[in-house]
């Protein structure tokens, strides 16, 4: 039924694109970088990510979870604090999930994470300079009628899980894959 109200909406083949994006860009185990603002953790999120990493045998969707305020007794996956996003190198994807304008000091970080040859994804409420650092962003504007910003957060997380149709890869992956074929996988 939510596929029928979206279909007209050009909802269903925003989220899908950049839920593609999301799948294209996040290779490597640990390498998709999660975050959001001090007023919310995208932890649902994460644990939708993971499961689609874990079920379309996907396993660079599984996120990194990076907290402002992880708590002291946390266990380590749910430890892990704003200087992971400093560590942040080219390979690496880092998520932006940000319903509220977000604050200076992530912008900071996002920005230095993109010079260093992160790939920046967005999912925000109309935040122009988040979107300006990002390489892909979704907006879901304030009051939007049709889809919530959670809504919103549940279909890219099924787009990111699905794989993409036979012949739907461009160059660029057909090249990599040969370059992989013939230099072998990227080590770390």
């Amino acid at each position: 039924m939510l596929r029928e109200v979206l279909s007209a909406t050009g909802w269903l083949e925003r989220t899908q694109d950049f839920g593609r994006a999301l799948r294209v860009t996040s290779r490597t185990p640990g390498g998709l970088l999660l975050v959001g603002t001090p007023a919310g953790d995208p932890w649902h999120l994460a644990a939708h990510l993971d499961d689609e990493a874990r079920l379309g045998d996907a396993p660079g969707l599984a996120p990194t979870l990076v907290r402002w305020a992880p708590p002291q007794d946390a266990p380590p996956h749910l430890s892990i604090g704003l200087s992971r996003l400093e560590e942040a190198r080219r390979g690496e994807t880092l998520f932006v999930v940000a319903e509220d304008e977000a604050p200076a000091p992530l912008l900071e970080r996002v920005d230095d994470a993109r010079r260093v040859g992160a790939t920046i994804l967005a999912l925000d409420g109309g935040d122009r300079d988040l979107e300006d650092l990002a390489h892909e962003a979704l907006t879901v504007p304030p009051g939007e009628a049709l889809l919530s910003f959670d809504g919103a957060q549940h279909l890219v997380s099924a787009a990111a899980g699905q794989e993409p149709a036979r012949g739907a890869r461009g160059l660029r992956h057909r090249l990599a894959r040969l370059l992989e074929a013939v230099t072998g996988p990227t080590v770390d």
